[in-house]
């Protein structure tokens, strides 16, 4: 069976300040999309894990998907191991979460497959030690996200169509986050607000200032309507109400970007495979 793990657009993304331990607070709403990477899994003898399939950049053992099924392994002690087999359609460093949704999928099925009978909070704090936008997967919602992003609030956003342009770079959150020019101290709002006004991406100018081929694809983007950043990028997005039009900018993308035509998704896809398989939403 392969599992679903999707991708996710910030449709805004507000650094409303820093914490203590120096991470920065955030705002953001989480727009999960039909864009996905695929896994599959097989048992190993006990305490046994390989991976196949990742992205060659990154060793096995720092790949989110095996970091994932040793914390469940060391959590849950359920006797067996497991190969991973990991089909790649989220490109890497481009801030739609793909690192972040594998180790989500991992955890949710590996719950089920092991009966390991975790319950969602304790599948997100595990996956919280492995990054701030694990929780969002597991909770497998779209959503408005606070504090780190792991404060999750499930919101149905309108429904719409996205134009996803991948401009070719990959750009390290680190780099980002830690920026001297980086804007730290916008005012908090609600989702009322957002809901109502819209917001923006405090990384984007940022990212554009360092990233000249992020500023051309937004620019271009930006003739269809407003254009936007997701997460620290690279990748760029328009939103459009019918899929039509949608498609029409699509067909005008130039050639040396890749693209993608995204619907948004109320509840991940990997829900449904789990309650197919009569787990519930998320492994209960």
């Amino acid at each position: 069976m392969a599992w679903p793990a999707p991708a996710k657009l910030n449709l805004c993304l507000l650094i409303t300040g820093r914490r203590d331990d120096g991470f920065h607070r955030l705002q953001t709403a989480y727009q999960i999309v039909d864009l996905c990477d695929f896994v599959q899994f097989s048992e190993l003898p006990d305490g046994q894990f390989s991976l196949s399939g990742g992205l060659h950049s990154v060793p096995p053992d720092q790949d989110l998907c095996m970091q994932a099924a040793r914390l469940l392994y060391e959590r849950c002690q359920p006797g067996i191991g497991a190969a991973i087999t990991l089909q790649k359609n989220i490109p890497f460093g481009a801030g739609l979460g793909g690192g972040s949704s594998d180790a989500a999928t991992t955890l949710l099925a590996l719950n089920h497959l092991w009966r390991a009978g975790l319950e969602r909070e304790q599948l997100a704090g595990i996956g919280l030690e492995l990054g701030a936008d694990v929780p969002l997967f597991v909770l497998a919602e779209s959503a408005w996200g606070e504090e780190l992003g792991e404060r999750l609030t499930p919101v149905k956003w309108p429904r719409r169509w996205f134009l996803v342009v991948n401009p070719g770079v990959s750009i390290s959150t680190r780099e980002i986050f830690s920026a001297p020019e980086l804007t730290r101290n916008s005012t908090p709002i609600t989702i009322r607000s957002f809901l109502k006004d819209g917001a923006g991406n405090d990384c984007e100018s940022t990212v554009r200032g360092r990233y000249g081929e992020v500023d051309e694809a937004l620019a271009w983007l930006s003739r269809f309507g407003g254009s936007r950043l997701s997460g620290t990028g690279s990748c760029v997005f328009a939103a459009f109400e019918r899929r039509q039009d949608a498609a029409a900018a699509q067909a005008e993308v130039p050639d040396k970007w890749s693209h993608w035509l995204v619907r948004g998704l109320d509840t991940s896809p990997v829900s449904e495979s789990l309650q197919n398989l009569g787990s519930g939403p998320v492994g209960k």
